[in-house]
């Protein structure tokens, strides 16, 4: 009978170096079929443990997490191989059928790379509705900052109305001002205030989004212990706000306004995004989330660790 070392020596090269039985054989001067025995032997010592993980059940990997942040709602896909993000688009047009949105409904549109994906993916249609821009818009021609086009593209598939703002994002205090009292403008910033709805991507940290990702400003990099933001509204780890030289400036649906949100759907498929998606869930201003297993367990981990901590 083969001794021990040898059965595990066997296991070795089969399992960790991933060497064919029929190599094993030839390299020791066996059958095949001994090889396979001592395989089998190594089951029986212990030597050897094979576990099949149990696959996480999106339907249930959501409802942990709305127990665990305290969310309205929660909607949750098995990880794609490949494109996360668009794969978000049916479970948030679920999210918003289940909402029962009537008529003359106000949704607000956030920019970023996954409000551009669900959007592109397609929206329900929900007639008679209202598209809003969150924000105003930047210098930039990344595909995932064009807010007023995200707008148009939900309106046409939602059926509805687009509201669009033709404003900057971040201007001077005097600019800022003269936007926010011209008539146009205030068709959209009114309907800031009747949100039942809210679309909105999760920032990264600066310190993993390059700048030319972010087009954040110097002011917004120098932000300490952010993990994230929601259109520019930064918060830390326990979804504290911070402020940042410029906030004043901007031309954004304010935090208060995403609280009152019946609705604020947290849009995002990137496990290094779990802080600050658990940010932006303490602050208020999501309390609804579409995102990947992946994603949801990365964020269960931490709220794991924080309550055993």
């Amino acid at each position: 009978m083969a001794s021990r070392a040898t059965v595990h020596m066997v296991a070795k090269l089969h399992y960790e170096g991933d060497m064919p039985q029929v190599d094993i054989a030839r390299k020791l001067g066996v059958s095949t079929a001994t090889v396979s025995r001592l395989l089998t032997r190594a089951r029986a010592l212990g030597i050897v443990k094979i576990e099949v993980l149990d696959l996480a059940v999106p339907d249930e990997v959501a409802a942990q997490l709305v127990s665990a942040l305290g969310l309205k709602r929660a909607a949750v896909v098995d990880t794609p191989s490949a494109g996360a993000l668009p794969a978000l688009a049916a479970p948030l047009g679920n999210l918003l059928k289940e909402e029962n949105l009537s008529k003359d409904a106000v949704i607000g549109i956030g920019w970023g790379r996954a409000v551009r994906e669900v959007i592109q993916a397609g929206l329900p249609r929900i007639p008679d509705t209202h598209a809003v821009a969150l924000t105003g818009g930047l210098q930039q021609s990344a595909p995932h900052f064009q807010i007023n086009e995200f707008v148009r593209q939900a309106a046409s598939q939602l059926g509805g109305t687009a509201h669009f703002l033709h404003a900057p994002y971040v201007s001077s205090v005097e600019l800022r001002d003269a936007f926010l009292s011209d008539p146009f403008v205030q068709e959209t910033t009114k309907l800031w205030d009747k949100l039942d709805c809210a679309i909105v991507g999760i920032g990264l940290p600066h310190a993993i989004n390059p700048p030319e990702a972010s087009a954040a400003t110097i002011s917004e990099r120098d932000i300490g212990g952010a993990v994230g933001d929601v259109i520019r509204h930064y918060v830390d780890k326990d979804g504290k706000l911070l402020k940042w030289d410029g906030e004043e400036r901007m031309i954004a649906a304010t935090q208060e306004q995403l609280r009152n949100a019946k609705l604020s759907i947290g849009v995002a498929a990137t496990v290094e995004k779990a802080s600050g998606i658990i940010g932006a869930v303490r602050s208020g201003m999501i309390n609804a989330l579409v995102t990947d297993t992946a994603t949801a367990a990365a964020i269960l981990e931490i709220c794991e660790v924080k309550q055993t901590g």
